[in-house]
């Protein structure tokens, strides 16, 4: 791992938080000698982060002691951030009541660049448990929450994304060419959606349209997704986009989103 040399940055705090993040992969207690090989750290760095993070609450020790889980001082973290977002509150009831209409999964999505992540989840039937969790990060380009953002960028900002994205798509139906891309942009732009068919999940069908911030910027979208065995695509788009395009309407514009 490189450090950084500017006099601001705090190359310390930055390996700590390294640590932390040797756990976004793997579900399962890590080991010391793992979080050395997956840090890129020495292992005395290693083992006095581990002992000070286990000491403030944001690593555990494992069952019977063995490795090391996050701790749940993580999800206050987590709480903070959720309470101090007023998109997420002012979204939260426009999810709900989206939700109970509509009777499929829907969630907002935080735009971040080369990835959007889930902020807000509501979901219905029997889905996989990691695909409903908040939190989880999905590249841009291949989602149609990211390409509905995309479409309110201009063309030299979409080019750009294009560029920097290096992600692998998570099935083998996902929108990979870039030109393709751009269409599937200048579509959303026309259509005021953008659909996605078995991109992050296979057998899902998904919707979704930007939220804009009150200088018309992209920050967020909502989703809705059903699955392919009960709607067709194009039975999909035409019961639920315009109910979709309401309600990111209706949370559009507002002074204080972002």
């Amino acid at each position: 791992m490189t450090e950084r040399t500017d006099s601001l940055f705090i190359n310390s705090i930055a390996k700590g938080m390294r640590l932390l993040e040797c756990f976004s992969e793997l579900a399962q207690p890590l080991s010391l000698n793992e979080m050395v090989t997956r840090s890129g750290m020495d292992r005395s760095a290693v083992q006095r982060l581990a002992y000070t993070f286990v000491a403030l609450g944001y690593l555990e020790r494992g069952i019977n002691g063995k490795g090391y889980v996050l701790g749940k001082k993580i999800l206050e973290r987590t709480f903070d951030y959720l309470r101090s977002v007023p998109l997420l509150e002012r979204a939260t009831p426009l999810i709900v009541d989206l939700q109970r209409e509509s009777g499929e999964r829907v969630e907002l999505s935080l735009f971040d660049d080369l990835t959007i992540i889930f902020a807000l989840r509501r979901q219905t039937k029997r889905q996989t448990y990691t695909t409903t969790l908040i939190g989880r990060r999905l590249a841009t380009i291949h989602t149609a929450s990211g390409r509905s953002i995309m479409a309110h960028l201009d063309d030299g900002q979409v080019d750009d994304i294009l560029a920097r994205s290096d992600s692998r798509p998570l099935t083998g139906k996902a929108v990979t060419d870039p030109d393709r891309i751009r269409t599937l942009v200048q579509q959303a732009r026309s259509d005021g959606f953008s659909m996605a068919s078995e991109e992050s999940m296979l057998g899902e069908v998904t919707l979704a349209s930007a939220v804009l911030d009150h200088e018309g910027r992209p920050i967020a979208a909502i989703d809705i997704s059903g699955s392919l065995a009960e709607w067709t695509k194009e039975e999909f788009a035409r019961r639920f986009a315009p109910l979709l395009m309401s309600a990111t309407k209706a949370l559009s514009g507002k002074p204080g989103l972002s």
